[in-house]
C-alpha cells in the first residue's frame, strides 16, 4: 500500500480527533491502542517498515 508523501501519524492522529469529537466513550481505547503501537514499534523497529 503507497501513501505516497502523506505521513501516517498525522493522518491517524487526525481520524482519532474526529473520533474522539463523535464519540467521546472511544478516548479511552483510542489512546490504549495509540500506546500499544508505539511501544510495540519502540521494541521492533523492523515492524514500522
Amino acid at each position: 500500500m503507497d501513501f505516497g508523501s502523506i505521513a501516517i501519524s498525522p493522518l491517524i492522529s487526525l481520524i482519532a480527533g474526529v473520533l474522539i469529537l463523535i464519540v467521546p466513550r472511544l478516548l479511552n481505547y483510542i489512546v490504549a491502542i495509540y500506546l500499544i503501537i508505539i511501544g510495540l514499534i519502540g521494541l521492533f523497529p523492523g515492524l514500522a517498515g
